[in-house]
């Protein structure tokens, strides 16, 4: 199935991301610990994640031309996450380092026995964005639009610029936020955590709950990540359900499994693919990521994504 809209022609940015960047440290433990236990960690490591951040890094590697907007603290791992994405070749000219602020942080404790992790995570309130503090430029220099909305306001003005001038809005969804009535009508592709629909609309059959979920904001492409078990997307009325990958290797580490979903999913829609082939892609960087610890540490080249592809089929 084609995506029902067109990538815009002749932009300087394939995908420009707006929200969250961290700095995570991730504990590697033998097993969860019990309430009121301890347990002795096996290692500790400290990498920079969070979800825009992320998926920007996941699409400048599968070769896409990648901006993030987005603040960090003027403290040291602030540092450390801007010039991990400078690293990487993804655009930083519109991202703000706010002085007196604190980067936003995550404490992730990950079970080795099946790579599932725990997120403890702070955002200083410093580093939120008004609404005329935006950088509407992204929105006009990019052919997609990938946004959290931890700061909605700012999120609804650069959706609204990118309708008018024809980008297509992404976001990457998995709580409630206040503002999300105005901002979800905006959006092109909305794909959130398995549980949001269902807590949106208090439906348990995830297929009906993404029907309401089209139905009161109409997003041409909409769906669920379900980890191992891979997404159910809902688009042109069909339902289009495809299953994970096993991580090659086994399972290290789920921290920005959804993140690199997204990223994988863009790179199908940027690249001419058809919505099955971006949900495939999607799928296929998700497993790969999960190969090492950390957000970013296994994001996949173009060459690694083809050769889980090529596997598969």
């Amino acid at each position: 199935m084609d995506f029902p809209f067109r990538l815009a022609k002749d932009r300087e940015f394939d995908a420009a991301g707006f929200g969250t960047n961290a700095v995570d440290f991730l504990i590697r433990v033998p097993r969860y610990p019990a309430f009121n236990s301890k347990v002795e960690l096996i290692d500790y490591s400290q990498m920079a994640g969070g979800e825009i951040a992320t998926a920007m890094v996941g699409l400048q590697r599968l070769g896409s031309k990648t901006c993030y907007a987005g603040r960090f603290g003027d403290d040291a791992a602030g540092v450390f996450g801007i010039e991990s994405l400078r690293a990487e070749g993804v655009d930083v000219s519109f991202a703000e380092t706010i002085g007196g602020a604190q980067t936003q942080i995550a404490f992730i404790v990950i079970d080795e026995g099946s790579g599932e992790r725990t997120v403890i995570w702070k955002r200083d309130a410093k580093l939120t964005y008004l609404a005329e503090e935006a950088a509407i430029e992204i929105s006009e220099r990019a052919k997609v639009l990938h946004i959290t909305p931890h700061d909605t306001a700012a999120c609804i003005a650069l959706a609204r610029r990118a309708n008018e001038v024809g980008t297509i809005v992404s976001i990457d969804l998995d709580n409630m936020f206040p503002g999300l009535e105005d901002l979800l009508p905006l959006v092109d592709i909305l794909i959130t955590s398995a549980e949001l629909p269902r807590r949106m609309f208090g439906l348990e059959d995830h297929r009906d709950a993404l029907k309401a979920m089209q139905a009161r904001f109409g997003s041409p492409v909409i769906g669920i990540t379900r980890g191992e078990n891979g997404s159910l997307l809902l688009c042109g009325g069909e339902f289009i359900e495809t299953p994970g990958f096993p991580v090659p290797g086994g399972c290290k580490d789920t921290t920005g499994a959804g993140d690199s979903f997204r990223a994988g999913f863009l790179h199908g829609l940027i690249n001419g693919g058809s919505v099955e082939e971006s949900a495939r892609n999607a799928n296929a960087v998700a497993s790969l990521k999960c190969r090492a610890v950390g957000a970013r540490t296994a994001l996949p080249t173009p060459a690694e994504l083809t050769d889980l592809l090529t596997k598969k089929s």
